[in-house]
């Protein structure tokens, strides 16, 4: 799943480190968010998108597996 979490972080002027502590996860849960290795927990997308007053829909771009 491919997503604009760097993109916004960046935006707002925050490392890594510091939204891992907003949202209580890892750094490293971060980095492999935005590296697209991992998908988010329902409970972690609802948290980011009220971090960044968004939609998860907004934050996360869902793309089907081709058949």
């Amino acid at each position: 799943m491919k997503n604009k979490l760097e993109e916004l972080r960046k935006a707002r002027g925050i490392n890594q480190e510091e939204l891992a502590d907003a949202m209580q996860v890892s750094r490293q849960t971060i980095g492999s968010l935005e590296n697209g290795r991992y998908n988010p927990s329902i409970l972690l997308a609802f948290k980011l998108a009220k971090y960044f007053e968004m939609t998860i829909e907004d934050i996360f771009i869902y793309e089907e597996e081709s058949e």
